[in-house]
């Protein structure tokens, strides 16, 4: 059996519920389980991502999907303190050659979101990692991609409940790049 860790911040539950929807994909993989590692407020004390026993979880899988909403044209402030947090991890290569790919929520149609995809690639290559793009086509008729990301996937939210978005597509788009990723997880740990 494979495993997927999938670290993210949720300010308001709508990246947390996309980050439900890469892990359904990923874990109706067969051979593949997942596990959410939500990062919380309480683990960021003084500025610094402490919780330990995630970051050991995370050592142990074999890829890794980041998620964070996009604030201000880049991941939040707490992803940002998790990911610097990893630097021990890097200095060890602890993470080298395990996939990775990402995920963001933002406001707008294109709320810079690629910068917070760019951020979460510029991370796994520090680490060593094996970049997992969506590989879908824009715009589909059943609302995947429909904001047009290939780094990874893109999901559109506002002030509305978690339980209305991201809407269907996007949630979709989710499920498919936690698939892809997964089934590339299991091309190359075979």
């Amino acid at each position: 059996m494979k495993t997927i860790g999938i670290p993210f911040f949720t300010g308001s539950g709508h990246t947390g519920r996309m980050a439900e929807a890469v892990a359904k994909g990923a874990s109706n993989v067969a051979g593949i389980t997942v596990k959410l590692l939500p990062i919380l407020g309480e683990h960021i004390v003084n500025g610094r991502y402490q919780n330990e026993e995630a970051l050991k979880q995370l050592d142990e899988c074999d890829g890794i999907l980041f998620g964070s909403p996009t604030y201000m044209g880049g991941p939040a402030a707490q992803f940002k303190a998790f990911a610097d947090a990893t630097g021990g991890r890097w200095f060890a290569s602890a993470w080298r050659n395990k996939v990775a790919g990402g995920f963001t929520v933002s406001n707008s149609p294109s709320g810079d979101k690629f910068n917070t995809l760019q951020y979460f690639f510029t991370l796994a290559m520090q680490h060593g990692m094996i970049w997992v793009g969506l590989g879908e086509m824009p715009l589909q008729p059943n609302g995947v991609n429909h904001l047009g990301g290939f780094s990874g996937a893109m999901a559109q939210a506002g002030q509305e409940d978690p339980k209305v978005a991201p809407g269907i597509g996007d949630l979709r788009t989710g499920e498919i790049l936690g698939a892809r990723l997964a089934g590339v997880v299991l091309q190359i740990r075979a």
